[in-house]
């Protein structure tokens, strides 16, 4: 009875499809059948993998794009919130830490000008004035993060404020400018720092008694440093090691 119902089901397949060829026998018309249905769904699966594939890279390219965000600790712009683009390569300040460092500042903020190296997001020239630098500098060599700063001075139309899209190192072999106050938070892995600090230095950047805030890789500790710039507070949060100098006076340039 089974082989009549089976002989009966591979009739109406073959004849539901005859594609398969007429006269074929049983066996080859259910293959045909079966091959074109799993054709089918192997077909769709194919697709649907392929889509959720391409969704898969426009969310991750979306995730890589995404701008991050900080917010600005103490002053007038005490609150605002500041974009910049999630890279690798950018390393901002946490809060924790420029609070820290504005305490130490203190009124010398008040009226200074400031040049930040290697500005990243901004953070921290961006909360100098919002504590009363009088003028700000930002050097930054990634083009994104310096179309986004720039994009933030004017939309918080900050007073005296430029934005250099240079590499840092370039900038300060230049004709040089008098700064009383100095960012210098380059990234760790570059080993830019201590050529920094010698440029800046050398060509005579820094007035007479200038601040200039370092951080660092707290397990590797700061590299040899212009003789001039001596040590006034330091602290570590986490991997950063983070200190703060003055500059002498025009004495000299060995370093220590």
């Amino acid at each position: 009875m089974s082989f009549f119902i089976s002989l009966k089901l591979l009739t109406d397949l073959s004849r539901a499809h005859p594609e398969c060829g007429a006269g074929r026998s049983g066996p080859v018309v259910f293959e045909c059948f079966w091959t074109r249905r799993a054709r089918v769904r192997l077909g769709r699966e194919k697709w649907q993998g392929a889509a959720g594939a391409r969704q898969g890279a426009v969310s991750a390219s979306k995730s890589g794009s995404r701008a991050r965000t900080l917010r600005i600790i103490g002053g007038a712009w005490r609150g605002r919130k500041l974009r910049f683009p999630a890279s690798a390569a950018i390393r901002p300040t946490p809060d924790r830490v420029r609070e820290t460092l504005f305490n130490w500042l203190g009124a010398r903020t008040q009226g200074a000008r400031a040049l930040d190296l290697f500005a990243g997001s901004g953070a921290l020239g961006l909360e100098a004035l919002s504590r009363g630098a009088s003028h700000l500098t930002f050097v930054e060599h990634d083009d994104a993060a310096a179309h986004e700063l720039r994009a933030r001075l004017a939309e918080w139309q900050a007073p005296d404020a430029v934005v250099v899209r240079a590499d840092a190192l370039r900038y300060l072999s230049g004709d040089a400018r008098t700064y009383q106050l100095v960012f210098l938070d380059p990234p760790f892995a570059a080993g830019l720092l201590g050529e920094a600090a010698r440029l800046l230095d050398e060509r005579h950047w820094l007035a007479e008694g200038a601040l200039i805030y370092v951080e660092c890789r707290a397990r590797e500790g700061l590299p040899p440093l212009p003789a001039r710039w001596q040590p006034l507070k330091a602290k570590r949060a986490g991997e950063v090691g983070y200190h703060l100098f003055a500059h002498a006076g025009a004495q000299g340039s060995d370093t220590a």
